[in-house]
């Protein structure tokens, strides 16, 4: 399994809203936050770093510093008004969790604002025995079982009259054999599923609260909430677990 965190948005917009509460936003004071914002992302192809990596110039340690100094005032505030978290948006796109994992994890597509795009089981053909890596040297599928045993599986059986032909996981009825709605029927729930989706931070610190390693979500459920709040803060420290199970939501 494979999880990619995309790009991190909105963190200009973030800083931004600190400074509108109390009046003392400028415009001015904007446009100095989006500069420094974008040198950062330009340096990383359009991807945020964290302000250490940055060039160690005049020019740039005044943006480190500005920056960071910007983010830590954030983070003393945001936990708390969450509002402000609402717009820094995590993109995320992970590769082989299994279906059985994939669907603990569409429970929080509300924290997505449904914005959730996974393979189909419908438009899409999964292999005999494709499965995710997590089930892969902890279940052998039945036909799997039976080819290793030297028994051999019959292409077609009858049943009420009725021929079913062998597919994925089992039998289909034969005039039904290429119907993609009858054929998803028979796929286990260790086939692999890929997804992308889009979260808020503040919306992310409830779903890792609910689903890191410390509670009770399945093995490879907690490992890509793990793998992206490392992520994030590999991107941006100031966001760290500490922080994140700090946010009041």
């Amino acid at each position: 399994m494979k999880v990619y965190l995309n790009e991190v948005t909105g963190i200009a917009d973030a800083l931004v809203s600190m400074y509108l509460s109390k009046r003392t936003w400028t415009r001015e004071l904007e446009d100095e936050i989006r500069q420094d914002c974008a040198v950062i992302d330009i340096l990383e192809n359009n991807k945020y770093v964290t302000v250490e990596s940055l060039p160690d110039s005049i020019e740039f340690l005044a943006i480190k510093e500005r920056v960071n100094k910007r983010l830590k005032s954030f983070c003393k505030f945001a936990w708390k008004h969450i509002t402000m978290l609402d717009f820094i948006t995590l993109s995320v796109t992970v590769e082989g969790l299994h279906r059985a994992g994939q669907d603990d994890w569409d429970a929080h597509a509300y924290r997505f604002n449904n914005r959730i795009i996974r393979s189909s089981t419908r438009l899409a053909d999964f292999g005999e025995d494709e499965m995710s890596d997590f089930y892969k040297d902890k279940i052998i599928p039945t036909e799997t079982a039976l080819a290793m045993l030297g028994i051999e599986t019959p292409q077609t059986i009858e049943k009420d009259g009725q021929t079913f032909v062998l597919g994925q996981g089992g039998y289909v009825r034969e005039d039904l054999k290429n119907n993609r709605d009858a054929k998803r029927g028979l796929y286990r729930m260790c086939i692999p599923s890929n997804f992308i989706f889009k979260i808020n931070l503040a919306q992310w610190a409830h779903v890792y609260k609910m689903r890191n390693k410390d509670g009770s979500a399945n093995p490879e459920v907690k490992e890509v909430a793990e793998r992206i709040q490392d992520a994030v803060e590999e991107i941006l420290p100031w966001f760290d677990r500490e922080f994140i199970k700090k946010v009041e939501i």
